[in-house]
């Protein structure tokens, strides 16, 4: 079956731009008036009457901005986006407004609408949507998520897809030996605990362990590889770590699309790229529909859409350093296998945090090459150790000190909860 024609395509033609504007157009209220332009706060008094001029353009004469209209409502989206990006980046993520985030992402919204009613390339539009997706707060129930969905479905079929996939499947060398994890370090193993067993015996007593067997209906254990990625996200922008691990000097976050990522980190072994920590699955909900949330997660206190799902791609050698975390973690492995080590919150004081607020949950020791002259408490630590497999979930209770080093290219799916 042919790919359908995108809206950029020369050989699209008027009729299919044409079908396209209205699949985009439905995903939008029917009237100017119902397309309220809510935010959730107080924001500078010359953003209004830029919204409402943009929103004026968008249902302005014929349903469909074209010439100068189009060209209109792209400048106002980089004026918004311009705008707004200075308050996003004027301190702390944690204290930036969310209404700044949606003004964001209302112009990465006209900015997306004015590329595709201009009959322009699709791929700016696609980046439009994940940059507010990514930095911007949700209007218009998700509208971006909605629209990058049909846009996605519109690409040339070499866009949507990427060029990266087959070359990682060859590019897949064999397995390289794992540490050895001593009986007496290894973690208990567990197939398909009952609720009530788990809660008891490993909740409540805040211990560690290993889960087999929840995971294997899962659809990502039989549709998700590299491949598939590249598929599904190839032209999507998502946020990469550069470096092996957080705490070097020369670690660094740079955006690109998926298909760069695999490109440059996956294939290219060369240097490391860590799609580490990101919430990929509200980013692009279909991938949310091949995971499930652990049963095990309605022990804890919160709602269900208080979980944090995130992903974690990445090739062999990413490291997560020792470190902590404030909530209770499932880790799901999905293809790949990850070397771990768990350390008790007692042994806090042997493992000797970093002083800094920023680093104060991460530990200064190298987990598998200590300086014991600068660290000697270190030996006193005592731990737990297992090989992450695909198909098995690690228990990580709340304060528990976990380090991560990947053995292969690998993926993984983390729920923290409460």
């Amino acid at each position: 079956m042919a790919a359908p024609a995108s809206a950029g395509d020369p050989a699209a033609g008027p009729a299919a731009g044409g079908a396209l504007w209205a699949e985009v157009r439905a995903l939008l209220p029917g009237t100017e008036e119902e397309l309220a332009l809510a935010l959730s706060g107080e924001v500078d008094g010359c953003v209004q009457p830029l919204l409402r001029r943009a929103r004026g353009l968008l249902y302005g004469a014929g349903g469909r901005p074209g010439g100068e209209a189009a060209a209109a409502l792209r400048r106002l989206g980089d004026v918004l986006r311009d705008y707004s990006w200075e308050k996003l980046n004027a301190g702390p993520w944690r204290e930036v407004s969310k209404a700044w985030r949606q003004v964001y992402t209302y112009g990465c919204l006209f900015g997306a609408l004015a590329e595709v009613a201009a009959g322009r390339p699709l791929a700016p539009a696609v980046r439009l949507c994940d940059m507010g997706l990514l930095m911007g707060a949700s209007v218009l129930d998700n509208v971006l998520a909605r629209l990058v969905r049909v846009l996605q479905q519109h690409l040339p079929r070499e866009q949507r897809r990427g060029s990266a996939g087959l070359s990682a499947e060859s590019a897949r060398t064999e397995p390289r030996p794992a540490p050895v994890v001593r009986p007496e370090d290894a973690l208990p193993r567990l197939r398909c605990p009952s609720l009530e067993h788990f809660r008891d015996n490993y909740l409540i007593p805040q211990k560690p362990v290993v889960l087999e067997g929840i995971m294997d209906h899962w659809p990502c254990m039989r549709k998700w590889s590299v491949d598939y990625f590249c598929q599904v996200a190839g032209c999507r922008t998502v946020p990469v770590e550069l470096g092996t691990r957080y705490t070097d000097e020369e670690w660094s976050q740079k955006l690109m699309t998926v298909d760069d990522f695999i490109s440059q980190y996956i294939v290219n072994e060369k240097s490391v790229g860590y799609l580490a920590q990101h919430q990929l699955f509200d980013q692009i909900p279909e991938l949310k529909e091949d995971i499930s949330i652990p049963d095990y997660c309605c022990l804890g206190e919160g709602e269900e859409e208080h979980i944090t799902i995130n992903a974690w791609f990445g090739p062999e050698g990413t490291i997560s350093p020792l470190h902590q975390d404030p909530q209770q973690n499932f880790l799901a492995q999905v293809f790949g296998r990850k070397y771990i080590r768990l350390y008790s919150p007692q042994d806090s004081e042997n493992l000797y945090p970093h002083e800094s607020q920023i680093l104060h949950n991460t530990s200064q020791v190298d987990v598998e090459d200590p300086d014991l002259v600068k660290f000697p408490n270190f030996r006193k630590a005592a731990f737990q150790s297992c090989i992450l497999m695909p198909g098995q979930v690690l228990f990580i209770p709340v304060k528990y000190w976990h380090y991560v080093r990947s053995l292969d290219v690998s993926f993984s799916v983390s729920f923290w909860w409460s």
